[in-house]
């Protein structure tokens, strides 16, 4: 199946993508004292959609590609080869005032909130940041500020205040209202709660889902927090060392995981009730992801299977639908 069945196939069970991801590499160079020693395959042909409305999680280990994917999604950096196709048009090709429009309509919220807010600039200065560069007319800006303020939780005492000034959740929270000022359509939330306290991590995804539902939203969430990105997903998509190896509803991808890598991330997941955590069937870790620069031939994952054939060992496996809408990159699935 080439990556257009597959997109073909996704629409068919997903529904109307806002976003469609074609065959997306990014490839970055490792510096020697003269020359390029080798490339860090950091993203390396994934294709998947992000259905309109909807959420998909975007899980896997550190440093398996998830936030270059989402930085790649947004055309914050520049990819090696593929497409990314938001509400049908290609935003590599994109430039000027076309560009700028995309712009306004993909956002993101960075992990980080301590990082993503200027410390010199107050709350007011900061939302209206984005109003400012897009050079919108607002007619009564400290309204406008008030009123997205109230709709994150805040309220008009933390206008004039500076970002040092407030806990890791009201800052989170300010990031979001900068992202809501434009009015985007389509979020990319890298990791929003990871920097915040479990009570706080709550309130902020609570909050994300009433947004979403008022205002009609669609979202990449990328974590590694499995309950997290359970309790946020409508669909979830697993990566591995910069490949998709599973994609497919949430409940369903976590009730029925096909893909061994999948099994062994779920078995991972802590369980607060003793008796069933006897009840979870084992799975056994093997070994370390392997280096980006010099990934195993074949399938990816293959050192770490238990279930590694030599097919594994030689060629890589094509995402295939397992079943209806549940999709994995596997040869105990796909045709030899």
């Amino acid at each position: 199946m080439n990556s257009k069945e597959l997109i073909n196939y996704m629409k068919s069970t997903f529904g109307e993508p806002m976003v469609e991801v074609v065959d997306l590499k990014k490839y970055f160079p490792v510096k020697g004292v003269f020359r390029t020693i080798g490339y860090v395959r950091a993203v390396d042909g994934v294709s998947f959609i992000v259905p309109k409305g909807k959420t998909l999680g975007l899980v896997g280990e550190s440093g398996c590609g998830k936030t270059t994917t989402g930085r790649l999604i947004l055309r914050l950096i520049e990819p090696t080869s593929g497409h990314v196709y938001f509400d049908g048009k290609d935003i590599f090709k994109l430039k000027g005032k076309k560009l700028l429009e995309f712009r306004r309509k993909a956002q993101m919220v960075f992990q980080d909130p301590y990082m993503s807010l200027d410390p010199r600039m107050t709350v007011f200065d900061i939302i209206m940041e984005p109003i400012r560069a897009h050079k919108i007319k607002v007619e009564d800006p400290q309204k406008f500020v008030v009123n997205l303020l109230y709709e994150v939780g805040l309220n008009e005492t933390h206008l004039y205040r500076y970002p040092h000034e407030f806990s890791g959740g009201q800052r989170q929270r300010i990031a979001v209202a900068r992202v809501l000022a434009l009015e985007p359509e389509f979020i990319v939330l890298d990791e929003p709660t990871s920097a915040l306290d479990v009570s706080v991590q709550a309130q902020i995804l609570n909050m994300l889902k009433d947004l979403q539902a008022k205002r009609g939203l669609t979202y990449l969430f990328i974590s590694h927090d499995l309950g997290v990105v359970r309790y946020m997903s409508d669909y979830i998509a697993v990566m591995y060392l910069g490949k998709i190896v599973e994609m497919g509803p949430a409940e369903e991808v976590f009730e029925k995981p096909l893909h061994p890598y999948t099994k062994m991330l779920f078995a991972s997941m802590p369980v607060p009730d003793p008796f069933e955590a006897k009840k979870k069937p084992k799975v056994e870790v093997i070994g370390e992801p392997p280096s980006p620069i010099n990934p195993p031939p074949g399938c990816r994952f293959h050192p770490r299977c238990q279930y590694a054939m030599d097919i594994c060992r030689k060629k890589e496996p094509p995402l295939v639908m397992a079943e209806k809408g549940h999709f994995v990159a596997c040869w105990l699935y796909a045709k030899k």
